[in-house]
């Protein structure tokens, strides 16, 4: 039912996530990323809550191989559960339990894992996982993300169509960075490419107006005279 993407920026430290579902609002449920700490992908039949607890084992010093070893020998019903996990050093682990659906694959590398169950082919991860590697470092995190999992998409993606799909960043604060889902559409893929388009152009000026807001740059709406 899903396929996914996580990684981790070496050259800004930023955490994300890209996923996409024949599920409605998949990054609701299975995309949580902490700024520092790293990241978590629950998918398949999904628990939500092994997001927050592995982000919570991470943050007090538990590597990615012993936040998943932990989250499975914790979970009653690991056996239905698909997980990837980054850590703050880039460290990855992998699970797929022996319930997970249909065609299932995965791959990882220092920084980067993508998964994917109910797949066309079970290449569709390392697809990913490939372009992730050759798309230009010096974009932003969210940009190669979306460039992973559209390449996933063409590469086969799930065996049937995908109608949800969402993309989480997270940097220096403790919100994120970026946030944006596309919860039910005919193209979310390319709707969510679109929706990043005009973000990204501003998303830095939005934290910049958490932080600093007598010197972030006006919203460029009508009554905003700034």
């Amino acid at each position: 039912m899903t396929f996914s993407i996580i990684a981790r920026c070496t050259r800004t430290g930023q955490f994300g996530m890209a996923v996409s579902s024949s599920s409605p609002a998949v990054a609701s449920r299975c995309a949580f990323a902490r700024a520092g700490v790293g990241v978590v992908a629950t998918q398949n039949i999904t628990d939500p809550s092994l997001g927050p607890k592995g982000l919570e084992l991470m943050a007090h010093g538990a590597s990615a191989e012993l936040c998943l070893q932990t989250l499975v020998e914790q979970t009653p019903y690991a056996a239905y559960r698909q997980l990837s996990v980054i850590d703050c050093q880039g460290q990855t682990a992998q699970w797929s339990g022996t319930a997970t659906l249909g065609l299932h694959a995965m791959a990882k590398h220092i920084n980067i894992a993508c998964a994917g169950n109910m797949l066309a082919n079970v290449s569709v991860p390392q697809i990913m996982l490939d372009a992730f590697l050759q798309s230009d470092e010096t974009q932003e995190l969210g940009q190669r993300l979306l460039i992973a999992l559209k390449a996933g998409l063409a590469g086969g993606g799930e065996a049937g169509p995908v109608y949800s799909a969402g993309l989480v960043v997270v940097a220096d604060q403790s919100w994120p960075l970026t946030d944006l889902r596309v919860d039910w559409d005919d193209a979310p893929i390319e709707k969510l490419q679109q929706i990043w388009d005009v973000w990204s152009c501003q998303m830095h000026d939005y934290t910049q107006r958490a932080l600093a807001p007598a010197y972030s740059p006006s919203y460029g709406v009508p009554g905003d005279n700034g």
